[in-house]
């Protein structure tokens, strides 16, 4: 069968799915870097889902890698920057937060930097104490920090850490949030701009009297602490970048996803791209564009309640045919699993689940592990606790791409060419 439809020579279907070196980076502005041949690192898989070159997972958990550990695999390898003091980095410093420690780590690997050096501590009433531990004065200062759960911690702590560098000196403070927890707040606008036909259901994500939009609030607290720029990927409404008096690089995953199914041998017109809300549908055409602009399906979903939703009816053909689910995040997993339900319902041979944020709030393990899904692709935007591994579950690293995203910041290059 023919693979899966990235128009790259080392796509084929014989290539294994952990090898991953038909990067749509690989393929563009990242040939000219030269490449470390002694370095090879897995990145995060499950066992029976993606080869990995570690060992064995013990008692059946997910093989995680262990960074340092010298066993890079060739994906991320590939990427790695073999003298980074070919570019201005003397003035660079990243620093992670207690959010997600292992993707920062990954980001400054990818880079050719090590992490800068800050304690971060809590106090027995719970407050955060941060201090910098190497001098910031005149320097380009990326602070990684997602705002996922604990939502509020995170976000102080992470505010709090700008702080430090404000008054540390530091030139320019920006704040990489490869999760932005409070976009969901965000989205209260967009709804003047629904149709009247969508304006009759009890859609709690409009705008309703006396209520907060917090996505704003937290741009203004952002802002105000000292940051001079945002780098985020895939927030969950576009026009959260509005919010912000500072400027925003808005990263999509979607090219590291898209790696990973050219891996799979599906054939092209087996593939239907399916949008599990009304609201998703730019973001799974844009995704089947790419796929050879394969044909597109849409769930008719109702919502009557914070994270609850009623799946009506399917728009679009997916029988007998391998359906890929398309969402920036999955929370408790009710949408994209009712989705996924309705879909086999109408004769879908096949169910992948594709998501860029992994919040994982109960019962979505549950929901995701029932056996609706062939497949459930994420990414290491936010961490994934040990207890909410499950057998189909498959993590892929975003820290090339947010590494070369932080490069072109710092060297004043364009971002958006890395998607065209």
């Amino acid at each position: 069968m023919a693979s899966l439809l990235l128009p790259s020579p080392t796509s084929s279907s014989t290539s294994p799915p952990s090898s991953l070196s038909s990067s749509l980076f690989s393929r563009s502005s990242l040939n000219h870097r030269c490449l470390r041949a002694n370095e090879h690192r897995s990145r995060i898989c499950l066992r029976n889902v993606v080869k990995c070159s570690l060992s064995e997972p013990l008692n059946g958990k997910p093989c995680v890698p262990i960074l340092n550990d010298g066993s890079l695999s060739k994906f991320l390898a590939s990427k790695r920057l073999e003298s980074a003091v070919h570019r201005s980095n003397n003035r660079l410093k990243i620093f992670s937060g207690t959010a997600n420690p292992s993707l920062s780590q990954e980001i400054a690997w990818y880079m050719g930097l090590d992490l800068g050096r800050i304690k971060i501590k809590r106090f027995a009433d719970g407050e955060i104490y941060v201090q910098l531990q190497e001098s910031v004065r005149g320097c380009d200062v990326y602070l990684v920090q997602p705002t996922c759960p604990p939502a509020n911690e995170n976000l102080m702590e992470l505010l709090i850490m700008i702080d430090a560098c404000r008054r540390a000196s530091a030139k320019n403070i920006t704040a990489v949030i490869p999760y932005f927890g409070h976009g969901i707040s965000g989205t209260v606008k967009a709804h003047f701009l629904v149709p009247k036909l969508y304006q009759n259901e009890k859609m709690l994500h409009r705008t309703q009297g006396r209520e907060s939009i917090a996505a704003k609030l937290v741009a203004n607290l952002i802002t105000e602490a000292g940051a001079d720029r945002v780098l985020a990927c895939d927030l969950h409404s576009g026009q959260s970048m509005g919010y912000f008096d500072i400027p925003v690089d808005h990263v999509y995953c979607q090219p590291v996803i898209l790696d990973y199914l050219a891996s799979k041998t599906i054939r092209s017109n087996d593939l239907v791209v399916v949008s599990p809300d009304v609201g998703g549908v730019a973001r799974a055409r844009a995704f089947a564009k790419k796929l050879s602009d394969a044909p597109l399906a849409i769930v008719d979903k109702r919502r009557y309640g914070h994270n609850l939703a009623e799946v009506m009816n399917l728009i679009g053909d997916v029988k007998g045919k391998v359906a890929v689910m398309v969402d920036d995040m999955i929370d408790t997993a009710g949408t994209i699993a009712k989705g996924a339900a309705l879909l086999h319902d109408e004769g879908a041979r096949e169910v992948y689940a594709c998501s860029t944020h992994a919040v994982f709030s109960p019962p979505a393990v549950e929901r995701l592990s029932s056996g609706l899904f062939q497949e459930v692709i994420i990414t290491n935007t936010i961490p994934v606790m040990e207890k909410n591994y499950f057998p189909q579950l498959t993590v892929l690293s975003v820290a090339n791409l947010m590494g070369e995203t932080i490069w072109r910041v710092h060297d004043d290059c364009s971002v958006s060419s890395i998607f065209q």
